[in-house]
């Protein structure tokens, strides 16, 4: 008896896959997106309605005025929002030289054997909490850095008129500059990380091209990876310079926490947003001097959110400039 011959079933008779599974997807992480607008709109309605008896009393000269005086209830935000962005400005002058020398050594110019343990070694930076680097800046960092770039410092540059302020105040080790190098310190590893891997997806093909007509590794870094890998690299900045503006204990530590406005010193003890946050909200009383709070936590909300429009807009310049070339 012959066997029966096996057809193939037709394509117009096969089952047409069920759309549910896609709907269900799209249904859940349209549910996450709308979440988490919901929550940063909570967040920044919950701080406006907080902030609001504060925003009635000083207006606009709550960001231009120096004073702080809880006994008196006269606030005033300048030496905090000065605070945060010279420490986080000092972080990024620092860090971002330093983060791209290490990429670079890890992905061309580290032996083989030594490029794993390296990079595990400096990730585990970024795992290291922030009160202990805030400790160790207190306890071992402030004094070696008083002595021994402190003073030199300041007797190099206080004849000189301009940078003359700049050092003005006795090198204590504790201030500005300390807790921008300790900033800096502390996100170096993320900076780092990310410029690490995104040079590693430049194709290698563009790479040996660059070395085959004669290019230095220098050339080939400037001239092919950074082009290709820019967003990364703009991504990474901005991450660090993200967590530089919101660090809380490292900075408490080694910032001196003085409300009081010295200028452009930048050796004088400061105080920070997110340091001014930590050392009075649980001690703050009902009234004007928590609604102070809660604005400078509205400023602090207002400043990341300036920084990260300023980077989109930088990165959409970035690759328009790229598509014309």
């Amino acid at each position: 008896m012959p066997e029966a011959e096996i057809t193939a079933p037709s394509r117009s008779s096969r089952t047409p896959p069920s759309p549910f599974g896609d709907i269900v997807f799209a249904g859940v992480v349209r549910t996450a997106a709308i979440g988490v607008l919901l929550v940063l709109a909570g967040i920044l309605l919950s701080l406006l309605i907080n902030c609001w008896p504060s925003i009635k009393a000083f207006g606009f000269s709550f960001l231009i005025q120096h004073e702080w005086d809880p006994p008196s209830d006269v606030y005033g935000a300048l030496v905090p929002i000065y605070g945060t962005l010279v420490t986080s400005l000092i972080a990024l002058v620092v860090a971002v030289p330093v983060s791209f020398g290490i990429a670079l050594f890890l992905t061309e110019l580290a032996p083989v054997w030594l490029r794993r343990p390296l990079g595990t070694a400096i990730e585990l930076l970024a795992a290291i909490p922030s009160i202990v680097y805030g400790m160790w800046g207190l306890l071992v960092f402030a004094p070696v850095f008083a002595n021994w770039f402190e003073r030199p410092l300041k007797a190099l540059l206080e004849p000189v008129p301009v940078l003359g302020a700049l050092v003005a105040g006795p090198p204590i080790g504790i201030g500005l500059l300390c807790a921008g190098l300790i900033l800096a310190i502390m996100i170096i590893p993320y900076i780092a990380s990310v410029m690490r891997d995104v040079f590693e997806v430049t194709p290698v093909l563009l790479k040996e091209s660059a070395y085959g007509i004669g290019c230095t590794t220098w050339e080939v870094i400037w001239k092919v990876v950074l082009p290709y890998t820019r967003n990364g690299v703009i991504g990474g900045v901005m991450l660090g310079l993200g967590r530089a503006l919101g660090e809380t204990m490292a900075v408490t530590f080694v910032i001196g926490n003085s409300n009081l406005f010295t200028g452009a010193s930048l050796f004088a003890p400061g105080n920070s947003i997110a340091s001014a946050l930590a050392n009075e909200f649980a001690e703050a009383q009902d009234g004007l001097h928590t609604s102070a709070l809660m604005e400078l936590g509205l400023i602090l909300f207002a400043i990341t959110l300036v920084v990260l429009v300023f980077s989109k807009i930088m990165l959409g310049r970035v690759e328009r400039r790229g598509g014309k070339q």
